[in-house]
């Protein structure tokens, strides 16, 4: 059994149907590539799986380890280990990235019933992180996005994946 899996899945966005009956089956470890044209329907899929608001989905379902997520809150979707990178991630100006990447950490500890992480603990977990990426020291204490290059931009998503550890990315 596939640990995310759409069936037929329908998914209307201002009352155009986009996705029309769409399958797929995706387990941990393995790699998906989606490609096609612009207006395919490449980025509805990934923000229907992630239960972006202004989707409708009108048929189908979206199981996540083996429980129905379809009308789950995008929240919910993230707490049980589904992960999301952009394609154009937003700046926020006065955030560093160690405090947004401990907020993150924090949230995912305290869905789970765990105790908020030590700073200690934190640094030394962000800074493993960030040399096994070959990410400078520095990074950590720039604004979240702001100003950074696209390369820099996707390193900061891959940090967030190796802190948060989701099931599928």
């Amino acid at each position: 059994m596939a640990d995310l899996e759409i069936k037929n899945l329908h998914v209307s966005a201002e009352d155009k149907e986009i996705l029309k009956g769409l399958n797929l089956e995706v387990s941990r470890g393995e790699v998906h590539a989606l490609m096609g044209p612009n207006g395919s329907g490449k980025s509805t899929l990934a923000n229907s799986i992630m239960g972006h608001p202004s989707l409708e989905v009108t048929d189908g379902s979206i199981d996540f380890d083996g429980e129905d997520v379809t009308e789950s809150s995008p929240d919910e979707r993230s707490r049980a280990g589904l992960f999301m990178a952009f394609q154009y991630p937003v700046a926020v100006p006065g955030v560093t990235v160690a405090k947004y990447l401990r907020m993150i950490v924090n949230a995912k500890r305290e869905a789970a019933g765990e105790p908020e992480i030590k700073l200690k603990d934190f640094a030394r977990t962000t800074q493993e992180a960030m040399e096994m990426m070959d990410i400078p020291r520095d990074f950590s204490s720039r604004y979240l996005n702001d100003g950074f290059s696209g390369g820099e931009k996707k390193r900061m998503e891959m940090l967030q994946m190796a802190l948060l550890k989701p099931k599928i990315a």
